[in-house]
């Protein structure tokens, strides 16, 4: 089955915008498993104007299921994530003042960079995925810098989903059954919902994990977190939906 991990961004957002420590991040990830959650996502930017460093040990020590910390590689992150170790490591190549992520690594023009990286986050035991477009000649650069997963960036497939989501989700297959063929684990995320999630679930062939934030979290405003959690799940496990034109 997919795993669904949870992105609190969104949730330590509110948190610094009164500077308190309410919601807490440490209750609410523990929460998130209780219900259901099989990991929590953590993406801490330069500045940290949600996820903030000094979050990382307290959530390392306290989240049981999957902990993935996502973010640019500079050296300050990549040195925290050496020091704390989380199950996963996602690469991102997000810009120093962007809003999201919103693009895929080039792993042929960084095949040098991010291989050395690689190693390096091999060294301290820790799994690494590699944000990604779903372009065949980026699936087997990934391969080639010697990463353990990619995670597709699913942004372009959300946006045209209720255009035609057959057309939507047609590179995201042909990637995947490459990156099946060369041994890569597929993670997906960005702007997966509760509308768009079961049909890609369905058609990407051996989808490990999704990460999913800004959706949950808006949804949770409306049937609150443990139903939403459950929802999520549930998306990820029933039958995918018949498609009317």
């Amino acid at each position: 089955m997919t795993r669904l991990s949870v992105n609190i961004n969104k949730i330590a957002l509110i948190r610094n915008s009164r500077g308190s420590n309410l919601p807490d991040l440490k209750q609410v990830s523990l929460d998130c498993e209780r219900f259901g959650a099989q990991g929590i996502t953590v993406h801490p930017r330069p500045d940290e104007r949600h996820i903030r460093y000094d979050d990382i040990p307290i959530l390392k020590k306290v989240v049981s299921t999957e902990f993935n910390i996502e973010g640019n590689p500079t050296e300050k992150f990549l040195s925290m994530v050496e020091k704390h170790q989380p199950h996963q490591v996602t690469l991102v190549p997000d810009a120093p003042g962007a809003l999201t992520s919103d693009s895929g690594w080039d792993t042929i023009t960084h095949l040098h960079k991010l291989r050395d990286i690689v190693q390096r986050m091999h060294h301290v035991g820790v799994r690494v995925s590699i944000f990604l477009n779903p372009e065949l000649k980026m699936v087997e650069g990934a391969k080639e810098v010697g990463t353990d997963r990619i995670e597709f960036y699913t942004g372009d497939y959300a946006k045209s989903y209720k255009e035609d989501r057959e057309k939507a989700i047609s590179p995201f297959v042909e990637a995947a059954l490459l990156a099946n063929q060369v041994g890569l684990g597929i993670n997906a995320g960005h702007d997966l919902n509760l509308e768009n999630l079961n049909f890609f679930q369905h058609k990407i062939p051996n989808l490990l994990e999704v990460s999913i934030g800004h959706a949950l979290v808006t949804d949770a405003l409306y049937n609150g977190l443990q139903n939403t959690i459950k929802m999520y799940l549930h998306e990820l496990q029933r039958p995918v939906d018949i498609y009317v034109a």
